[in-house]
């Protein structure tokens, strides 16, 4: 498995190198992720969206005025309901708990494919490029009718990956 997808930034490659991700003001600290489950906000362009911070009844997200302004996120304010991971358009909100277990990160994140995974099935954790990086369990499925057709799945990962997988794909099951 791989480690690490390329360092040169969203400008080339496509792909936000973690150096990019750290100075967005939607980014959680790692003393914050280090307290139990916080929003980690991904969004680097400056767009016209703002469905995060309505979705936040914590206030933990503001965007403001204008609309095009990057999400800045309030680590203090968050509870880590997780309400903001499915109204994101650009799947670019996760919710990151690098305190779940020694050794062990949860990441949860959205996803828009069939089938969906069940509880249990062990999967790899695939990181913002596309690569696989890492083994992972899931750990919860949710899709209320609230989250307007998103599932919100959760992984076990190991914790130097909790940062790093965006993603999944899935095991082949057997025949």
């Amino acid at each position: 498995m791989k480690t690490s997808g390329d360092k040169k930034g969203l400008r080339t490659t496509g792909v936000p190198a973690a150096e990019e991700l750290e100075v967005s003001p939607g980014y959680s600290s790692p003393e914050a992720l280090a307290e139990g489950p916080k929003a980690v906000i991904e969004c680097t362009q400056d767009i016209p969206c703002n469905p995060c911070e309505l979705a936040c009844k914590k206030k933990a997200i503001r965007v403001g005025d204008p609309i095009t302004n990057l999400p800045a996120f309030f680590a203090d304010r968050c509870d880590g309901c997780g309400h903001c991971i499915p109204v994101c358009p650009g799947q670019a909100v996760f919710r990151v708990d690098l305190a779940y277990q020694k050794g062990k990160a949860t990441v949860s994140l959205p996803y828009e494919f069939l089938p969906i995974p069940k509880k249990g099935d062990l999967v790899r954790g695939v990181n913002r490029a596309g690569e696989v990086v890492c083994d992972g369990e899931v750990l919860k499925i949710q899709k209320p009718k609230s989250f307007d057709h998103t599932t919100v799945i959760t992984i076990s990962v190991p914790i130097d990956f909790g940062m790093e997988v965006r993603s999944i794909k899935r095991l082949r099951s057997p025949s």
